[in-house]
């Protein structure tokens, strides 16, 4: 890796993706921060006028996706180091709730957003036989919960894809990580978020999911770029990293519970043929 990197960085006005813009140019980097909203860079753009590039994006479109990576690919004029694909927001609400417009706006963002960013940094980055592709997911991605459940299946079938790429683009160089976030204060679910007509039918699990969950944001985002500055920097960094002390836990938790249930009706599983 050379010694002064260019990012790209999707979703970098804000929360994650402004921590992460601003710990990689505070060691030096270029970034170029890309963002439906850039204006909340102005005070970065300032302090680093020769390093950080704006550009206006709406990871949805396609089309735009591609022109963007292409300025994006011209700045400093060597081409891309590190994408961090971060680019989200939330869909809250129960499934039945939910409009097909609301769900396919949702995935258009999360999941197929994410997908057009990798289909057009990898060309680049496989010509030139190195870089790095950072899959921002959640650590939620193993099962669905209520409420939250289109954002989790956006995760969940990106962090399947991000597997899959990470086994198809290592033979060029590129290394891929499905980086699984913890719950961090990054306003997700205030500016971020696309909310359904509640159906008074599930007033009592809003209720009590409410209760659960509290009132805890959640640590800084800046707590988490450190880890982040790290494993963009590991000579062989791993394909799936838990981004989080709390959340490493939790995930933990999370797959014992599954494969206990899974021990409990082993009887049952193994009755089928396959």
């Amino acid at each position: 890796m050379p010694s002064t990197r260019t990012w790209f960085i999707t979703g970098a006005s804000r929360g994650l993706g402004r921590a992460f813009t601003e710990a990689a140019l505070s060691a030096g980097e270029r970034v170029v921060a890309a963002s439906r909203d850039v204006a909340p860079l102005g005070d970065l753009a300032e302090k680093y006028p020769d390093d950080l590039l704006r550009l206006s994006l709406d990871v949805a479109d396609r089309r735009a996706v591609f022109e963007t990576v292409e300025r994006a690919v011209a700045f400093g004029g060597r081409g891309l180091d590190v994408v961090v694909n971060n680019a989200g927001g939330l869909l809250y609400g129960m499934v039945e709730e939910a409009t097909e417009e609301q769900i396919r706006d949702h995935l258009d963002v999360n999941f197929f957003g994410a997908v057009w960013v990798a289909q057009a940094v990898l060309p680049h980055l496989r010509a030139r036989g190195t870089g790095r592709l950072l899959q921002i997911t959640s650590m939620g991605t193993g099962g669905g919960m209520a409420s939250v459940g289109f954002y989790g299946a956006g995760k969940a079938a990106l962090d399947s894809v991000s597997e899959a790429l990470a086994m198809e683009v290592e033979q060029f160089g590129v290394k891929v990580t499905v980086v699984q976030m913890g719950g961090y204060s990054t306003g997700l679910f205030t500016a971020g978020t696309t909310a359904t007509a509640p159906d008074p039918a599930y007033d009592e699990l809003r209720a009590r999911l409410a209760e659960m969950w509290g009132e805890d944001a959640g640590p800084d985002p800046s707590t988490a770029a450190p880890a982040l500055m790290e494993l963009a920097g590991l000579p062989d960094p791993p394909r799936r990293l838990i981004l989080g002390d709390r959340s490493f836990d939790l995930v933990q938790e999370m797959d014992r519970a599954r494969a206990e249930q899974y021990r409990a009706w082993e009887t049952l599983s193994r009755l089928a043929p396959g």
